[in-house]
């Protein structure tokens, strides 16, 4: 999730469960160790020059359930030990504020598409829950209410009220969002299965900024199919677009190391295309057809085959303002019919492979 919702979250956690005399202390202690494990992009960036790496690492070592305890205990141990503040006063408190702070935060990273490495360092794929955006203000709002409350009332028997409160509500959000999900793939299923899809690998993820819109992708031999889904509007049938990929070249260069570490980060919902010379592959999870935020240039022709080049990331202009306009008409209002009989499927959908 985005900085803001992690602060808040770290913050009305560590406040909620310290001593009320501790409650500011709390708020900006959670603060910052809700921020603390989204610092591990300061080294990737500094001591790392490859995309891959950098997206595929983020999220990793600083974001798992084996590591992140043991760094919260180290944390209280040392202000428990050294110091002679409010860690010593009121000590088991303040051990499962610090931990909560910091273990809920890849927690709330897994509910989005882009993964979070919890069990590093083991290495299954990254867990995506994929039930909201990145950025939610229908999640955040109700925290960072609570936490601007907690400070004004300070040591108040309401201040506690009203941190709960903010934590029960964004939780409760959290859950609707899984509701939502599985009323969306319920749809998704029936539809890909009358299309010859049933098994296909697929992927839902709400829109930006809400939870009634959602985009659901399934791979096919020769491409992805792409559907959106208002929980507010639409009725029947879900639509999906057919859209090429290309498989082939993706194939040769499956063990070139970039593409490996690609395919695993992102469960293989990528798409492979060639531009000048180059194979280039998008993942499908962030962004829609035709644009993507995480565009990587891997290898480059060689022959009739394909050889490994440094990763570059590439970045290509897309309408942004002009999507988030269609998106907000979309929540509310089923596609035209034209553009319903366009999103039949395009492609071939016999078959499925990864």
């Amino acid at each position: 999730m985005d900085s803001l919702t992690q602060i808040v979250l770290g913050s009305a956690v560590a406040a909620a469960i310290a001593p009320a005399r501790h409650r500011r202390a709390a708020l900006l202690a959670g603060a910052a160790l809700g921020t603390l494990p989204d610092l591990d992009a300061l080294p990737l960036m500094l001591l790392s020059d490859d995309p891959v790496v950098n997206m595929t690492v983020h999220r990793s070592v600083s974001h798992s359930l084996f590591v992140l305890p043991l760094l919260a205990c180290a944390i209280w141990w040392l202000f428990k030990r050294f110091g002679k503040g409010r860690v010593a006063e009121a000590p088991q408190r303040w051990f499962w504020a610090i931990q909560l702070a910091l273990v809920t935060h890849p927690l709330l990273d897994a509910f989005t598409v882009y993964g979070t490495q919890l069990w590093w360092p083991l290495m299954p794929p990254p867990t995506m829950w994929s039930s909201v955006f990145i950025i939610d203000p229908l999640y955040t709002l109700w925290l960072l209410a609570a936490c601007v409350a907690a400070f004004f009332l300070r040591e108040r028997a309401s201040a506690q009220r009203v941190l709960v409160a903010g934590l029960v509500l964004s939780t409760a959000y959290l859950g609707w969002s899984l509701l939502a999900k599985a009323l969306v793939d319920r749809e998704a299923d029936r539809a890909l299965a009358a299309m010859g899809l049933a098994d296909a690998p697929r992927f839902s993820v709400p829109m930006p900024f809400n939870t009634l819109l959602w985009r659901v992708v399934a791979m096919t031999p020769s491409g992805f199919v792409e559907g959106e889904r208002s929980l507010v509007a639409d009725e029947g049938p879900m639509q999906f677009r057919g859209h090429a990929s290309n498989v082939q070249a993706l194939r040769q260069a499956a063990e070139i190391p970039a593409v490996q570490r690609l395919s695993w980060f992102n469960h293989g919902f990528m798409k492979a295309q060639v531009r000048d010379g180059q194979l280039v592959l998008s993942d499908l999870r962030m962004g829609a057809e035709p644009d993507y935020t995480f565009n990587f240039a891997v290898a480059e022709r060689d022959g009739e085959g394909w050889r490994a080049i440094p990763p570059q990331q590439l970045r290509w202009p897309w309408q942004a303002r002009r999507r988030l306009g269609e998106m907000w008409t979309r929540i509310w209002n089923e596609p035209a019919p034209d553009q319903a009989a366009a999103s039949s499927g395009e492609m071939p959908a016999t078959s499925v492979s990864k």
